[in-house]
């Protein structure tokens, strides 16, 4: 069994030394094709051993086994033609798989020309390429354990991936996906979207919970295979996204490479609709031009954030329910902000919000919260539960990051609720302009307790400042 996380470190530092390569989004893009095909091909050899019939879509010359698998394989400029050749009669395995058309099997196909259409090949040494190809080989995605040792490393290719974007583009931390999902509770037969997936989090975290609370039998197992959709537009996430979902035994993952935001607003029908939405919309992040106008007039922005709300509002069945991450510049502000919050408190029943410590999503620190709610009756009480920070800790950090374990208490707190130093109930009619940026009424400002002494001291200490910046003041003058 292979040192997982010594394996990822060694690839790191391999491809630090091509020249093609500059910057970790490019380190991840390229890791990333390479282990969607790598993973593909360990999960076809599986299913070529169950199933008699089964044929992977990947032409035979272009699987993993077939060219990466020998240590003592291809490498060099032969390599390199190998991967990036456009040669008529001798195209190279991107040309290959961007174009790849399998009518037995299209949509197994269209999952991976749409990796190849969004992915590159950065690296310009044929050798280093073979250095990382090789320590590929020494993880075996079919062996229980190292899938297990692997999901963890995914986290840090994640938080990696976090790091490197621009604003706006973070991964959810895994306590706050689990948490989302359970108490949404997705069951067997529901459909479950999130349309703005990036690397597939929610919809693991969906799939875990179902297999482990709903599936019992090889049909339940293939409801839930038709039941789980994402979308995303970012090529590096979704390449990870996919590859995360296929490791999550989703033989074909229902993942597209699309922008959300561009799906005709008024063409989603009753068959669009689904019953379940868990998602992290991004925001801050820049919208493509002209997006907006793809929204009703009344709701239309610049802020992603706030047209993802409108988009799962028109997405969730007429019970549908949901569970979103908004920042605090969502859930307050005039304008088109406050009546998109006045749709959601109308359209749905927002029973709860779950405000989050700034440091939640390190290292953004933007003030978040996660917003619970189900469509069918408008909203009449919003209960607030504040999450705190672990007793003397001051922030969440990288080697600090918050843990599922903390939400134990409003886990308790969800099925049997009342007011606390923490919760508090709003009704919607006291609400001044839509507003959900409730503080905490029953917070105990802690008194400080200053001696006489100190008082005196401090306010002398003041006055002098105060004569010091008034004789300064005077000197310029004259």
């Amino acid at each position: 069994m292979a040192n997982v996380g010594a394996v990822i470190s060694s690839i790191r530092n391999i491809m630090r030394q091509d020249r093609g390569i500059s910057g970790d989004a490019q380190r991840l893009e390229q890791l990333g094709w390479m282990l969607f095909l790598k993973i593909l091909d360990d999960k076809d050899q599986e299913l070529e051993i169950l199933k008699d019939e089964y044929i992977s879509v990947i032409p035979e010359k272009f699987q993993w086994r077939n060219w990466a698998a020998d240590p003592e394989g291809i490498t060099g400029d032969e390599l390199l033609e190998f991967i990036d050749s456009n040669a008529e009669g001798n195209r190279g395995l991107f040309a290959t798989l961007r174009n790849l058309n399998v009518p037995a099997h299209p949509k197994r196909a269209a999952i991976v020309r749409e990796v190849f259409e969004g992915s590159n090949n950065y690296m310009k040494s044929g050798y280093e390429m073979r250095k990382v190809i090789n320590k590929l080989n020494e993880i075996d995605f079919n062996n229980s354990e190292d899938k297990h040792i692997f999901g963890n490393i995914y986290e840090s290719i994640l938080q990696e991936l976090r790091d490197a974007g621009n604003k706006g583009e973070y991964y959810t931390p895994r306590a706050v996906t689990q948490l989302m999902t359970q108490m949404t509770d997705p069951k067997l037969g529901e459909k479950v979207l999130d349309p703005a997936a990036g690397t597939g989090g929610f919809l693991t975290a969906a799939i875990d919970h179902v297999r482990e609370r709903y599936v019992k039998t090889v049909d339940d197992e293939h409801i839930l295979q038709q039941s789980v959709t994402g979308w995303e537009l970012k090529p590096v996430a979704y390449v990870l996204g996919l590859t995360n979902l296929i490791l999550h035994e989703m033989d074909v993952p229902d993942y597209h490479y699309i922008d959300s935001l561009k799906k005709e607003y008024n063409s989603i029908g009753k068959k669009d609709q689904v019953d379940v939405i868990l998602a992290n919309p991004p925001f801050g992040a820049s919208i493509a031009d002209g997006v907006e106008t793809n929204f009703p007039a009344n709701y239309r922005c610049k802020e992603s954030a706030d047209l993802f709300v409108i988009l799962m509002l028109q997405l969730l069945k007429p019970t549908g329910r949901c569970a979103i991450v908004l920042p605090d510049g969502s859930i307050t502000g005039e304008g088109v902000k406050a009546r998109i919050r006045e749709k959601l408190l109308t359209d749905t029943n927002l029973h709860t919000i779950v405000r989050l410590p700034q440091s939640t999503f390190f290292p953004a620190t933007v003030s978040t919260n996660l917003l619970f709610f189900e469509k069918g009756s408008p909203t009449r009480d919003i209960w607030y539960y504040e999450h705190k920070l672990p007793e003397g800790q001051k922030s969440y950090s990288k080697t600090k990051p918050i843990q599922f374990e903390e939400f134990i208490p409003l886990i308790a707190w969800w099925n049997n609720r009342e007011e606390n130093d923490v919760a508090w109930k709003v009704k919607v009619e006291d609400l001044k302009n839509w507003d959900l940026d409730i503080k905490n009424p029953n917070k105990v400002e802690e008194e400080a307790i200053y001696s006489t002494d100190e008082v005196v001291k401090a306010l002398h200490s003041s006055f002098d400042r105060s004569k010091s910046i008034l004789l300064e003041l005077e000197t310029l003058l004259k």
